[in-house]
């Protein structure tokens, strides 16, 4: 390989790997949501024991506080928002999974 070619291949590998890594944040959080026992009461588009995540990325769509709300919520627990049955406080999740499920639900909770 030329210098030329050198010149101009680099440049297109590093948008390609910014493109993938940014396709990959997009996607669902399968291990911290596995991690965290979520998978065990919501499904992604079909409601378990709680709602689906889409539902949840529904709800808060748009809101300005929608990361601080869904933050509080998620290790807080509760219940009423969804009906009778109480989501468990989840106090023990990471900071960097409540950011990365955070993050993927107010992105809409796609699969």
């Amino acid at each position: 390989m030329n210098k030329r070619n050198t010149r101009t291949l680099l440049p297109l590998a590093a948008l390609a790997v910014a493109g993938l890594s940014g396709a990959a944040s997009a996607a669902a959080p399968t291990d911290a949501l596995t991690r965290n026992t979520c998978s065990a009461c919501h499904g992604v588009d079909n409601k378990i024991v709680g709602p689906a995540f889409a539902d949840v990325a529904r709800k808060y769509a748009g809101q300005a506080d929608a990361k601080d709300a869904l933050k509080a919520r998620i290790k807080a627990g509760g219940s009423g928002a969804w009906g009778p049955v109480p989501m468990p406080p989840q106090p023990n999740i990471s900071d960097a999974d409540l950011e990365l499920i955070v993050d993927w639900l107010v992105g809409g909770a796609k699969p």
